[in-house]
């Protein structure tokens, strides 16, 4: 460490396996040059956060900027990741009219988010199921942190259903570049049949969506998705999964000595049907869907026992028309959720009595470890980038109109109380949130891509 670095910040500081009651980080030229107990070294600024504490930025796993044409995109999704203690959101490749599914397609979307994004930004790709591998190599090299599909066909050219021998070509293909392969995870057959037995019984309030996605959709999927990686060596992940015995098939596979991995979006932690769908209807609908109590309850002990790899939001910000049909199966699916993130994952484990350090392994360590940026991101870790937010106690319902950083004003959980917020967050050592504005402009975010070990590396590529 040089005799006076760039800031140092105090606080207390949680590291993804201990909390440093009072405790540094020692930042210079955008890294983290030190961590300890104490005052820390000479820095050419000081900021002191008191017993607030300081966290790795969050990388959420799962955004969706451009779903709806005309509606959010970087600029907007990545203010309400600053504001949220965000500093890396990896977007998905389903964008309306554009399903980035070659080389192409993945160069201009980050061309456009190197112009557009406040936070830095990794990219999906995916695969048309016309042309199944084809082109994945090209967009490993285009810079393709992971890729994704889906079990379920929502829309045969932006959200397309990938058979499983098609599934099978691509999984073995990625497997050659160490990169995972993240599924969407629902029975295509199964859900159209109990939704066409749901519409005829003439269900459409909130309990229709549950209904028509019961809990066998998901781990029928779930295994294949795992069975095919498996086979192939690809590491297989299920992006979401609602319901406990999807955790247990992951454990199952992982004990088994398979790289097997598993999301829980931040939504199946907190919302439940019976008090949270059953007010907020089409608000509230997700795919798959959110669950009982009892589901939630099973979803935070597999938290503490370690079965979950990641937490993320599955963010969209869909047009307020688009969630407010009174037939439940009619409205969009996916809601916005980057601005509260970290504040109810904290939430959450502050009432169960768990430690924070959670929420760094779930939010930061464990997501640059999957998408394979884990040298750069990730930790509070001498060497990494200076990416970092300061949640301090700030009580209070959850607005999500008030602060100004979110397209649509919104959220399924206005009203929550929420102990924690953010005061500041730092990208690569500067501050682009400071409790109250988003102090980073359009194009501050850089393009964040993968260390591959293997593939294009073994090629000379």
């Amino acid at each position: 460490m040089s005799a006076q670095c760039d800031l140092v910040l105090t606080g207390t500081v949680v590291l993804t396996d201990q909390v440093l009651e009072s405790g540094f980080v020692a930042i210079q030229d955008g890294k983290i040059v030190g961590v300890g107990s104490g005052d820390g070294p000479d820095a050419k600024a000081r900021e002191s956060y008191g017993k607030g504490y300081i966290l790795p930025g969050a990388i959420d796993a799962q955004v969706h900027s451009r779903s709806q044409k005309g509606q959010e995109g970087f600029a907007w999704s990545t203010r309400s990741a600053a504001a949220g203690g965000i500093t890396t959101i990896v977007d998905m490749p389903y964008d309306d009219g554009d399903l980035i599914c070659t080389a192409a397609r993945l160069s201009a979307k980050a061309d456009e988010g190197a112009q557009e994004c406040r936070v830095d930004f990794a990219l999906y790709g995916t695969c048309h199921p016309k042309e199944g591998a084809k082109e994945v190599k090209e967009m490993v090299q285009a810079g393709a942190c992971s890729f994704k599909f889906s079990t379920f066909g929502t829309d045969p050219e932006r959200f397309p259903r990938i058979p499983p021998q098609t599934l099978y070509k691509c999984f073995s293909e990625i497997a050659k570049y160490g990169l995972a392969a993240g599924v969407h995870n629902e029975n295509h057959e199964f859900v159209m049949d109990m939704a066409a037995q749901v519409k005829a019984a003439g269900i459409t309030d909130y309990r229709a969506h549950g209904l028509s996605r019961p809990a066998i959709t998901e781990t029928l999927a779930m295994a294949e998705i795992y069975e095919i990686g498996a086979t192939t060596g690809c590491p297989a992940h299920v992006v979401h999964c609602s319901v406990g015995r999807g955790y247990e098939m992951c454990a199952s596979y992982q004990k088994q000595g398979y790289q097997t991995s598993i999301e829980a979006c931040v939504h199946y932690l907190i919302l439940n049907e019976e008090e949270d769908v059953s007010r907020l209807g089409g608000k509230a609908k997700i795919n798959p869907p959110i669950r009982p109590k009892a589901e939630v309850e099973s979803l935070w002990s597999h938290l503490e026992a370690g079965n979950i790899t990641l937490v993320s939001t599955d963010h969209v910000s869909w047009s307020e028309n688009r969630k407010t049909d009174p037939d439940m199966l009619k409205n969009s699916s996916g809601v916005p959720g980057l601005e509260a993130l970290y504040a109810l994952l904290l939430k959450g484990l502050h009432e169960r009595g768990l430690p924070f350090t959670w929420a760094a392994r779930l939010l930061a360590k464990n997501p640059a470890e999957h998408f394979r940026i884990a040298h750069q991101k990730g930790a509070i870790e001498i060497g990494k980038d200076a990416d970092i937010v300061v949640m301090t106690e700030q009580p209070g319902p959850y607005d999500p109109a008030a602060s100004g950083h979110n397209v649509v004003g919104w959220s399924p959980y206005e009203g929550i109380e929420l102990p924690f917020r953010p005061a500041s967050t730092y990208l690569r050592g500067e501050k682009i949130f400071d409790g109250k504005d988003v102090l980073a402009d359009r194009g501050n975010g850089k393009f964040v891509t993968p260390l591959i070990s293997k593939g294009l590396k073994a090629e000379g590529a």
